[in-house]
């Protein structure tokens, strides 16, 4: 699907006021509040826009320790990917899991309220998942940026 000037405008404005109804973002866009439906209709349908979310200051609920673990897996299992991503799923710590070509194959981003939980959560969920080779912990210290817009 291409995006006109009027798409764009649209989805500049959304990402400015997610929460924005239609009728402020259709104000916001320079277009009619039928207009502006119709084009997020359009969008949702092409798979551009899947959706709002909330987003949470984890840290405000007390959720204090963010750490990203890298994890390279034993290929040598036929079935390496599948098993560990299937049992990091359950594990309600861990927030994201992104799978990687190179050296290593998943990332996952975990929560904990605080070091000692954390070391639970590591000792009794991570250090548990199957097919690790190797596993490297990156722990989060402050957001430089963080900003999924794009310029458009």
């Amino acid at each position: 699907m291409r995006l006109d000037d009027a798409d764009r405008r649209l989805l500049r404005q959304l990402l400015a006021a997610p929460e924005a109804s239609t009728a402020d973002l259709a104000t916001r866009a320079n277009m009619t509040e039928a207009t502006c439906w119709r084009r997020l209709t359009r969008l949702r349908s092409a798979g551009i826009l899947r959706g709002r979310q909330a987003v949470i200051d984890w840290r405000k609920l007390g959720w204090q320790v963010e750490v990203s673990l890298r994890v390279t897996l034993d290929k040598t299992q036929p079935r390496a990917f599948d098993d560990f991503t299937d049992a990091a799923r359950r594990v309600p710590e861990i927030l994201e899991i992104q799978t990687f070509l190179g050296r290593v194959d998943v990332r996952l981003h975990v929560i904990a309220r605080d070091m000692i939980h954390y070391r639970q959560i590591y000792r009794d969920h991570i250090l548990s998942l199957p097919h690790i080779a190797d596993l490297e912990a990156l722990m989060h210290l402050s957001d430089i940026k963080s900003d999924e817009s794009l310029p458009i």
